[in-house]
């Protein structure tokens, strides 16, 4: 077998480790996700018993990422105080190598009969948490079928003279070495896949037990650091549990490496050979460091809060998501539940925005005009929060119709964002115009006006309730709107044009701002309606083309042949009608 396959075979045996890895955490995770988070709640009232939550919790999850993230959603809402964060997080690093053990058993049997009852579980239940259940031994029996794939395809590469030197240079430098491992586990985001590799490799001969040491210990390193870029967006108070562990994990690993000379005798003749000597050295470091670290939980607590203390408060509590629990991540419906709360939120602020827009047309008050240019503030940052808070549901493995609510959301939080900017840049500047000029509208023409906002606001709240409903029929009724705002709008411009025709001083001066204000809020509608499209997309609703059919050259049916459905319920195209929000009046 020549190179070029057999790296093919080993790489494709990883990809496979961390793919059933992944099945694994994820099926776990939807199946008794609420269950663990309840044992850690519980259990976090001395460092004691948080460590034993930690090592409970992570051995079925086999992530200490997973963990991190939901003690620093505890930490950030005082649900749990940093000492006994830290002492869950010594726990978690614990039961990932326990983890590592129990899946390097060498039972050929084992893998592909978790597969078979796996899959038997996840296509025959109708039960969502059996098929997550399934979905975990599958995982499990791919983690089990990688090893023994790792393990065959580098048998060969004992025998390379280009290997050799490569592992004989790293094995002079440690340091490297280990900031190798570091890097690899980080990338990988799993320490229990780097090291079942390691373990494999070291097992078949590639890599001498010598340099066993330096990759477990830059392994452990690495896994510190993928929960604390995790919790980046999160407050300092739900960050500094992964900041912890990242400053106690590499402290220990530094300080092993230090006395490697020392310890490097005794454990290699105490703890085993080929496998069991990576899983055993990856063990009892983190016993080490636990029992090292437990009674300083204390004053590491001090440290942290020391290096990561509170940001002042800075503007508008308002600017920050409520709902955006990251926890929640690994359960997709509870996630979804949550976004949709805080997109109701945006919702509510642009509908706030809009109200008191007509308002500004009316009053002399510059204030009025900052105040709701600040709103959009609350707008941005909200959908911005939902926007990235979804970007990592989407990196779960989502059903469907989970995948279609992602749309949904999405779909409407854009729009609304859009719809907050049409408010901030156009309707506030003409306001501000008319109260520069000194302007007023003509009595007619502001009822005029007045109707017409009325009729989106409106509109706008049966968005909101069609969100929250999903009801097809006032989306149908949201999309149907569309005409009667149309004619609406024809209406206003008519008689405004007929009221210039008239010489009308009042109207002469306001005519550019009163087609402007009628333009705009026909803009705000055409994103309203837009939010009904992928709700009604999921029921079969839309046609695939709003265009009629052309007419046949010779004696053929015309457009007007066509049934009264196909032409009156047209699919609109993707984008609104509408010009792009940032367009300044002045160009109008």
């Amino acid at each position: 077998m020549n190179a070029t396959a057999i790296l093919i075979e080993l790489v494709g045996g990883i990809a496979l480790l961390l793919w059933g890895v992944r099945m694994v955490r994820t099926g776990v995770s939807r199946a008794l996700g609420s269950s663990l988070r309840d044992v850690l709640r519980r259990a976090a009232g001395n460092r004691f018993s948080a460590a034993l939550a930690g090592l409970f919790i992570t051995v079925p999850l086999q992530s200490s990422t997973a963990t991190a993230i939901i003690t620093g959603a505890f930490a950030e809402r005082r649900m749990i105080g940093l000492a006994a964060a830290l002492a869950v997080m010594l726990g978690a690093d614990i039961g990932t190598a326990v983890a590592a053990q129990l899946l390097a058993v060498d039972l050929r049997w084992l893998s592909p009969a978790a597969i078979i009852i796996g899959f038997a579980l996840f296509t025959a239940s109708q039960t969502a948490k059996r098929r997550q259940i399934g979905r975990a031994l599958i995982g499990v029996g791919l983690i089990m079928l990688a090893l023994r794939l790792i393990v065959a395809s580098s048998e060969p590469l004992r025998e390379s003279p280009a290997l050799a030197a490569v592992l004989a240079a790293l094995e002079n430098d440690i340091v490297f070495t280990a900031a190798v491992a570091a890097v690899l586990t980080w990338l990988a985001h799993s320490s229990i896949a780097i090291i079942l590799t390691v373990a494999g490799l070291v097992g078949a001969g590639v890599i001498p037990a010598t340099m066993a040491i330096p990759f477990v210990l830059g392994a452990n390193a690495g896994a510190a650091i993928a929960p604390f870029v995790a919790t980046s967006t999160s407050s300092p108070a739900g960050r500094r549990p992964a900041l912890g562990n990242l400053l106690m994990r590499c402290t220990g690993a530094l300080a092993a490496l230090a006395a490697l000379p020392w310890i490097a005798p005794l454990l290699l003749s105490d703890l085993g050979a080929g496998t069991a000597l990576v899983l055993n050295l990856h063990l009892a470091f983190n016993l080490a460091l636990a029992l090292a670290m437990l009674p300083l939980v204390g004053p590491m607590a001090k440290l942290v809060e020391w290096l990561m203390p509170e940001k002042p408060a800075l503007g508008d509590d308002r600017l920050r998501p409520r709902y955006l629990d990251p926890e929640a991540i690994v359960s997709p419906p509870v996630a979804l539940a949550n976004a949709s709360r805080e997109a109701l939120r945006l919702g509510d602020a642009v509908e706030a925005m809009l109200g008191r827009s007509l308002e500004a047309f009316t009053v002399q008050d510059p204030l009025l005009v900052k105040s709701i240019e600040a709103e959009d503030d609350v707008v941005d940052a909200l959908h911005e929060a939902i926007k990235l808070y979804l970007t990592r549901l989407n990196q779960e493995e989502l059903e469907p119709d989970e995948s279609q609510r992602c749309v949904e959301i999405l779909t409407f939080t854009t729009n609304f964002e859009h719809i907050g900017d049409i408010i901030d840049r156009n309707l506030m500047e003409l306001a501000a115009k008319k109260m520069k000029g000194s302007l007023r509208f003509s009595a007619e023409g502001f009822a005029e006006i007045e109707a017409f906002h009325g009729r989106i606001v409106q509109s706008l709240q049966l968005a909101l309730t069609v969100f929250m409903r999903g009801d097809i029929a006032m989306a149908r009724q949201l999309i149907a709107d569309k005409t009667t705002v149309r004619d609406m709008e024809a209406l206003a411009v008519e008689s405004h044009l007929a009221r210039v025709g008239k010489r009308l001083p009042e109207t002469l001066e306001t005519s550019s701002l009163h087609l402007d204000v009628i333009r705009d809020l026909k803009r705000i509608h055409s994103h309203i309606a837009a939010t009904a499209y992928p709700i009604l997309e999921r029921a079969g609703e839309l046609h695939k083309s709003r265009l009629k059919k052309p007419a046949k050259a010779e004696g053929g049916k015309n457009a007007s042949d066509e049934p009264a459905a196909t032409q009156s319920e047209p699919r609109p195209p993707s984008q609104p009608e509408a010009q792009p929000a940032s367009q300044p009046a002045s160009q109008h």
